[in-house]
């Protein structure tokens, strides 16, 4: 066993992390629908991703403004665009929706993705605070099983390991991931949130200039 394994043995009880982690995976998942608690564990991947930055947007929404201009706007149903507010937007131009249609499509889709987004920060956040109750219940076990063995020396000192070290996972869980997680993902969707509301105004501007284009090539 490495010197850093033997320092850290007295801080490790399989007994006591299936406690707390079971005991707060158990509470999330009883109160959280099944859709709510995937979106809340595949946002974790997004943590260590860069702040969302409109900009690269918006220059795409430049060049598809210059494509239209020239090529008119049927042209833009042949481009590839990744971000789906943005698809869906330009999709709704090609279809020569006006720009308050465009506005709503963008709007649906921003709050659409603010629910999930606080959904799931509102889950991480639960988990937070359920990790210490389950770090107590593990120190209530922990104090049964000793008072109950108290003719066995050995056997006191492993039920103790689990009352102690339960209360400690619990605060670990809480306060180094679960909590940090939720105000991570909560910093994201305020920074996308209001990056999206830069993409906003140019597609607008071009669903106004190209609505009547749009019409005029659908009726010949």
């Amino acid at each position: 066993m490495t010197p850093a394994l033997t320092t850290l043995a007295p801080f490790l009880d399989p007994t006591a992390a299936a406690i707390v982690c079971g005991g707060t995976a158990i509470a999330v998942a009883l109160r959280t629908p099944s859709r709510d608690l995937a979106n809340a564990i595949r946002a974790i991947r997004g943590i260590g991703y860069a702040q969302f930055d409109a900009a690269p947007l918006l220059e795409q929404i430049a060049t598809l403004a210059r494509i239209a201009r020239r090529h008119g706007v049927m042209a833009l149903d042949r481009t590839v665009i990744g971000d789906p507010d943005v698809a869906a937007a330009v999709a709704a131009i090609v279809d020569g929706q006006g720009p308050d249609a465009v506005a709503t499509i963008l709007r649906e889709k921003r709050r659409d993705r603010i629910e999930r987004q606080l959904s799931a920060v509102e889950i991480w956040c639960g988990a937070a605070e359920v990790a210490p109750a389950m770090g107590m219940v593990g120190t209530l076990i922990g104090l049964v099983a000793m008072f109950a063995r108290m003719t066995d020396a050995q056997a006191i000192g492993a039920a103790m390991a689990v009352a102690l070290l339960a209360t400690l996972y619990g605060a670990i869980l809480a306060n180094l991931v679960a909590a940090p997680i939720a105000a991570r993902l909560k910093r994201l969707a305020r920074v996308e949130a209001a990056e999206r509301l830069r993409l906003e105004a140019p597609l607008v501007a071009l669903a106004a200039r190209e609505q009547p284009r749009a019409a005029l090539v659908q009726a010949a």
